[in-house]
C-alpha cells in the first residue's frame, strides 16, 4: 500500500484547497493518506541570521521527516498574489535549508483552486515548473475554477469537463504510483 502525504497550501481553517485535496486524496485506490495541517508546522519566518542563532526549527524537521516516510505527494495550492501562501512559503525554505532537493524524488500530483475562473493557475505554474529543480517528480496537475460553483464534499468535482480532467491527471498519478 502505497502512502501518500496529502496537504493544502493554506492555513486557513476554512480552506478550499484542504477540501479539494483531502477529497482528492480519498479517490487514489490501495493507499494510506496523511492528510497534513500546515498550522501544525508553523514556525518563525525564515532568515539565515536565524538559521545561523539558532538552527533549523524542529517543526521543519518534522515535515521533513513526514515527507521522507511518503511514496508520493499530493498538495492543492491556495493562490495569494499570485503566488505561494506564507504559510507554505515559509515551510518550504525552512525544509530546503535540510534539503535543496525537498521533494526527495517522490512522485507529485499538483494542484491548485479558487472561487475565481483561473482556479489558483498562477501559484499551480510556478509549482510546476518550479519543484522539478527542488526534487519533485510532477505527474500530474490540475486547476479546478470556480470551486463554489464546481465542487461539493459529497460530490467532489460537478462540472463533467473538469471531472473528467482531474481523472486523466489521477490516472497519471496512480501510474506513477504503480511504476515503483
Amino acid at each position: 500500500m502505497k502512502k501518500i502525504l496529502a496537504f493544502a497550501g493554506s492555513n486557513s481553517s476554512q480552506s478550499i484547497n484542504r477540501r479539494l485535496v483531502r477529497w482528492a486524496s480519498d479517490q487514489v485506490a490501495e493507499s494510506e493518506v496523511t492528510l497534513l495541517d500546515l498550522n501544525d508546522f508553523e514556525m518563525p519566518i525564515f532568515s539565515e541570521d536565524r538559521e545561523r542563532e539558532k538552527g533549523i526549527p524542529s517543526e521543519a524537521k518534522a515535515f521533513k521527516n513526514t515527507l521522507r516516510e511518503s511514496d508520493a505527494v499530493m498538495i492543492s495550492f491556495a493562490e495569494h498574489n499570485g503566488n505561494f501562501s506564507a504559510a507554505f512559503k515559509n515551510i518550504f525554505d525552512w525544509a530546503s535549508r535540510i534539503e535543496a532537493k525537498i521533494w526527495l524524488d517522490k512522485p507529485m500530483f499538483l494542484m491548485a483552486t479558487s472561487n475565481g475562473k483561473r482556479g489558483g493557475s498562477s501559484v499551480l505554474e510556478i509549482a510546476v515548473k518550479g519543484f522539478p529543480f527542488r526534487g519533485g517528480e510532477v505527474v500530474a496537475h490540475f486547476s479546478l475554477p470556480s470551486f463554489s460553483e464546481n465542487f461539493s464534499d459529497e460530490n467532489g468535482i460537478l462540472d463533467e469537463e473538469l471531472r473528467k480532467e482531474f481523472v486523466k491527471q489521477l490516472e497519471l498519478f496512480d501510474s506513477a504510483l504503480a511504476g515503483d
